[in-house]
């Protein structure tokens, strides 16, 4: 058996010596979020603001919150040569927000205060989230920046689509705090974001989906939704065109990039699925569908009643099998035979068989060409921010997924999607 390359073992996190860089926008104040996520992850943060950023949040709130001192200017610490020693130093720079001219001015290489001169010197991995006007994000000299820095190995985010200054909004917001850090993490953990997906049509659902009963009760699963929102996020910073079908994921921010389609029941994802199946490179099934449905919802909600049986009896039908569904298109011709299916098993052994085993038998029985295979129950999986498990193919391989957050977890099942296509 083999292990994917790029996992993350669980051993105790090694403390990182990691720079905030931090630009003149309204969005510094998000800044400083990221600062304490990555401090009381036990990182060493140093923040390199601009003068810019200072006009927005203090030097004393960045002081306080890294426990370090702050500096603009190349001409502080000058006997220690501080604007080449914090680059040389560092493990990781995210810099939030990074502003239309930080991107301009590293691009073209200049060294012009502590923080681009920091950036030229660093040989360790670079994270940017852009934050700016949609205007000035679509203005061609700021994609041909955008363009060049992520050429030369640099990871640039996409933004996020909403509210702006003003009444402002569209594309251009600061992705959330805790979206850039676990990003930034991913990078820093030596995962690839080589663009090896450039172009490719990916479609990915994810989430629990939730059967009616009556207008406030539901049968539903447990999933959160987290693993397939980060496939959606690998995917595009890899390349890919993504249209994400997220089964009740109101409390999961949407991945900047991806087309997102909400749905709630399982005949609604599957409806969803095959209207954006077509053209789709790289389908993935990462929802926890339900099986079954309630036969009929009820239109108002049930009374407790001890004359009132229809609580305690429910009629069940069975749900459509939407993974099936999918590939029995494929082999219909309605979706191109090369598309690669992905499923998603999560299941438990007992007596009968290991987890491995009921895998391999769902992989045969669905006709999917990948089948991540997840152990599921108390604290493993389902709301939790690692994941692992075992991947198989259609040809009787098996890879373990190595243990790691979700987002290192989705980097590896991508390296496998790559070689399918």
């Amino acid at each position: 058996m083999e292990t994917i390359a790029g996992g993350m073992p669980n051993v105790p996190h090694t403390p990182r010596n990691i720079i905030v860089g931090v630009c003149g926008g309204i969005a510094a104040y998000k800044s400083c979020q990221i600062i304490r996520d990555f401090g009381e992850a036990g990182d060493h943060v140093r923040v390199i603001p601009t003068n810019s950023a200072l006009r927005f949040v203090g030097a004393a709130t960045f002081e306080a919150l890294s426990g370090n001192p702050v500096s603009t200017t190349v001409f502080d610490d000058v006997d220690e040569v501080a604007h080449v020693r914090l680059g040389q130093e560092a493990d990781g720079i995210v810099i939030a927000p990074a502003t239309a001219d930080f991107l301009a001015r590293v691009a073209g290489g200049r060294a012009d205060d502590l923080l681009a001169a920091t950036v030229l010197v660093a040989t360790c991995p670079v994270v940017i989230a852009p934050a700016m006007h949609t205007e000035m994000w679509n203005n061609p000299a700021t994609q041909a920046n955008v363009a060049t820095l992520r050429e030369r190995g640099i990871v640039v985010l996409n933004p996020a689509v909403g509210r702006l200054t003003g009444t402002d909004s569209g594309a251009g917001r600061l992705p959330e705090p805790a979206h850039i850090a676990e990003i930034a993490r991913t990078v820093f953990s030596g995962v690839c974001m080589d663009h090896n997906l450039d172009g490719v049509n990916v479609l990915i659902s994810a989430g629990g989906t939730q059967e009616i009963i009556d207008p406030v009760r539901f049968i539903g699963n447990r999933s959160s939704g987290r693993q397939g929102f980060a496939l959606a996020d690998i995917a595009i910073h890899r390349g890919a065109n993504v249209t994400l079908v997220a089964a009740n994921n109101s409390t999961l921010p949407h991945p900047p990039g991806a087309t997102v389609i909400p749905v709630e029941t399982t005949q609604e994802l599957q409806q969803a699925m095959h209207n954006h199946a077509e053209g789709a490179d790289v389908i993935i099934m990462a929802a926890a569908v339900s099986d079954f449905r309630p036969a009929k919802a009820a239109e108002f909600k049930m009374k407790k009643s001890h004359d009132d049986s229809a609580l305690h009896q429910l009629e069940m039908t069975e749900n459509p099998d939407v993974l099936a569904g999918l590939v029995a298109a494929r082999a219909q011709g309605t979706l191109s035979a090369n598309t690669v299916i992905m499923g998603f098993a999560a299941e438990t052994g007992d007596d009968s068989g290991s987890i491995l085993e009921y895998a391999r038998q769902k992989l045969e029985r669905k006709g999917c060409d990948l089948l991540l295979c997840n152990e599921v129950g108390p604290g493993k999986v389902f709301g939790q921010a690692t994941n692992q498990g075992f991947l198989l193919d259609a040809d009787g391989g098996v890879a373990e997924v190595a243990a790691g957050t979700k987002h290192v977890v989705a980097a590896q099942i991508l390296d496998k999607v790559a070689v399918q296509l």
